[in-house]
């Protein structure tokens, strides 16, 4: 066995465990690993061991960006099929609910409508954003790393993450999204209570509900 082989074989471990983070998010977990090897593979032809640190310390970005080359290649954002369903049985409530009250709905008469749950309703909306880059940067300077797709039930959504996921909001984004989702509040008098106008609550709904898929779905 030549020195290259050896470091392959002693590092897949290393693939392994960079494809288990992207493990379940749409792509075959074969095609993560045969991804994950051709970083690796590089990784070893490139390596310079007179820079002086660890293999993995080299290895791990480039494995890593071979996986997410391979998101790139396949398309963008994948939602799960019950969340789409969900999606659009909120949208067709919300319209026909819309017209027939002159106002836009509230939570629980969405619920009402639709047989959905809070957690299901907000996961659905924030379903329909717009996608996140692989490359995204927030305004914290955070990336998004690994965040793919999604794709997870909404069963793998509870109400204990969603909760986690709200405190970790700013107090002003955890009191909207109290006001609409718990108090069942129309953007409207949301608006009133938070000293804003019903434009910058819908467009600040729309980012919270974005940050709340991230953090659900990390």
């Amino acid at each position: 066995m030549t020195e290259r082989d050896r470091i392959i074989q002693d590092n897949l471990k290393l693939v392994h465990s960079c494809c288990k983070r992207f493990k379940n998010k749409g792509i075959e977990y074969d095609d993560l690993f045969s991804a994950g090897c051709i970083g690796l593979v590089k990784s070893t032809d490139k390596f310079d061991k007179t820079l002086g640190y660890a293999f993995s310390t080299y290895a791990v970005p480039v494995i890593l960006g071979e996986i997410k080359r391979l998101f790139r290649e396949d398309g963008t954002l994948k939602v799960g099929r019950r969340i789409k369903e969900n999606a659009r049985t909120v949208n067709i409530a919300r319209e026909s609910l819309s017209s027939t009250l002159g106002r836009e709905p509230t939570l629980s008469e969405l619920s009402l409508e639709t047989g959905l749950s809070a957690e299901q309703i907000v996961c659905a909306d924030g379903s329909q954003q717009s996608v996140l880059s692989l490359d995204y940067t927030n305004e914290d300077g955070k990336s998004s790393g690994d965040f793919v797709c999604l794709d997870k039930s909404d069963e793998m959504i509870g109400s204990i993450a969603l909760k986690q996921s709200i405190d970790s909001l700013s107090d002003q984004d955890r009191k909207l999204i109290i006001l609409r989702y718990y108090k069942n509040r129309t953007q409207s008098l949301t608006a009133e209570e938070l000293g804003m106008t019903q434009v910058q609550v819908s467009r600040r709904e729309k980012v919270i509900l974005k940050q709340l898929r991230e953090k659900m779905l990390s």
